[in-house]
């Protein structure tokens, strides 16, 4: 297997584990609160009746999730192209390894609420997509 798929493997690894988390800190903090808004959660875990509002910490990681599949997704179907076009493999492994660390950084400064490193984060995130657009572009062209 060639070495750009390997780190591609690797690093889809990586994102679902960083998704994962996300499950696990939620899943922790609502069974840690017993504050479930949806009736058969609550019935199911707290033997209660639902929670008006949600965990606090829970409502971050929904927004977590909702910023994680707005750019994951697009980060791994560029990053395919990026492979398909037989791009450099060090670049392959250095898209990667920055996209995934600013989507840990971003995970860790939402939760902590801290700016302006969650912005930081998100813009090493969107930095790597257009510099892998602009190669996927780059190597079109100059194959034309």
């Amino acid at each position: 297997m060639d070495y750009s798929w390997k780190i591609y493997a690797l690093t889809t690894v990586a994102l679902f584990l960083k998704l994962l988390t996300n499950s696990i800190i939620q899943g922790y903090y609502r069974l840690k609160t017993k504050s479930f808004t949806m009736a058969e959660d609550a019935a199911f875990f707290a033997k209660s009746e639902p929670t008006k509002e949600d965990n606090h910490i829970a409502v971050l990681v929904q927004k977590i999730f909702r910023n994680d599949l707005e750019n994951i997704p697009i980060f791994l179907f560029l990053l395919i192209g990026y492979i398909l076009l037989n791009s450099w493999a060090e670049g392959t492994a250095a898209y990667a390894s920055l996209f995934v660390f600013s989507r840990i950084a971003h995970t860790i400064a939402y939760l902590k609420q801290a700016q302006p490193w969650r912005h930081l984060a998100y813009d090493l995130g969107i930095a790597v997509m257009f510099a892998l657009s602009g190669h996927i572009v780059h190597s079109v062209l100059t194959s034309i």
